[in-house]
């Protein structure tokens, strides 16, 4: 079988069309598939964050299904940073620029963008739905209240405000300083909400500190469910953009490209809030293809890792070109 190392932002995975397998796998196969060869220590290569899995879809007017395998194996509902790199794919098996895309809530539409710079593949994936529901948070805070927006958490000991967001994957974001943010705090929470047995999220939440950097642009950094800290969170990256619009409207705007910087790069959103209409986010990033790489399947499901054929893209020189470029703006 043939894999595509990939990422956006540096939030990498190993792609897999699974309809040029030469059989099905079950359920039980795609998740140890997904912990063997994402492990940062023992897996293939230098791991991944996860599994991109590519099938048909059932659904009319959509060309492709994408499910997420986080590399401990459980699943994610979405993955933006995921998505883009899937839209990639199926643009250019498709030969399509824009059409939809199956993923576990919804049929999500996706398009190729211009380039963020020389080299670095683009793409728009449309983050939604969106809810602050409890019940869609798998959320239970503060007596059971029915929402978390801008508000401490009873049950820890902290000064901090968050608000709790679906999109729909569940988000729990705090506005920081530059000190917690690079600080070992949300590590502690992120491991805290995620070890099954806290009381207020018990299915898991993935953790942003969030920063304001600037009229429009902001920095965040995610400690991700089934993943741990990554260099970047799609979703995460989104949902802080419209939390960041609700309560900080003075400096971050609503219809607006908002720059939102993260420990693997930058991507773009757009968020667009109203009070008649569903919330949704634009989520404009690269799509960059590292490396093709191929194994014999059976020697994946087994973490056999010796006989492999690797191919490598000049796509990672071109991304790292571009944040150096940010980096010294």
């Amino acid at each position: 079988m043939q894999l595509i190392k990939v990422h956006g932002s540096e939030n990498d995975f190993y792609m897999l069309d699974a309809t040029k397998l030469n059989r099905q796998l079950t359920e039980d196969e795609i998740k140890q598939l997904a912990i063997n060869i994402c492990n940062r220590k023992s897996g293939l290569g230098d791991g991944a964050d996860g599994l991109l899995w590519i099938n048909k879809s059932e659904h009319n007017n959509v060309i492709g299904k994408m499910r997420v395998i986080n590399s401990d194996g459980s699943e994610a509902s979405m993955c933006g940073n995921g998505l883009r790199c899937v839209a990639r794919y199926l643009a250019e098996t498709n030969h399509q620029q824009s059409f939809t895309v199956e993923t576990m809530e919804a049929d999500l539409p996706v398009a190729k963008m211009p380039s963020l710079a020389a080299g670095v593949e683009t793409y728009q994936a449309h983050i939604a739905p969106v809810s602050f529901a409890a019940k869609d948070l798998g959320m239970h805070v503060n007596n059971e209240a029915d929402t978390l927006i801008d508000q401490s958490i009873a049950e820890l000991d902290t000064d901090l405000k968050f608000t709790a967001v679906a999109v729909p994957n569940p988000h729990l974001i705090a506005f920081v300083d530059e000190e917690t943010i690079n600080g070992d705090y949300l590590g502690e929470l992120g491991r805290y909400f995620n070890n099954k047995t806290n009381p207020v999220f018990p299915d898991g939440v993935n953790v942003s500190f969030v920063r304001i950097l600037g009229k429009n642009q902001i920095f965040v950094r995610t400690f991700e469910r089934g993943v741990g800290y990554t260099n970047a969170c799609g979703t995460a990256m989104s949902a802080s953009s419209l939390v960041s619009v609700l309560l900080h409207s003075d400096q971050v705007s609503n219809n607006t490209n908002i720059s939102v910087c993260n420990p693997g790069g930058m991507v773009n959103t757009v968020v667009h809030h109203s009070v008649s209409e569903d919330d949704y986010i634009d989520l404009i990033g690269n799509a960059t293809f590292v490396r093709t790489v191929e194994i014999n399947l059976e020697d994946a499901l087994t973490s056999n890792f010796e006989h492999v054929t690797i191919n490598e893209t000049n796509e990672q020189a071109a991304y790292e070109q571009f944040i150096q470029t940010l980096q010294t703006a």
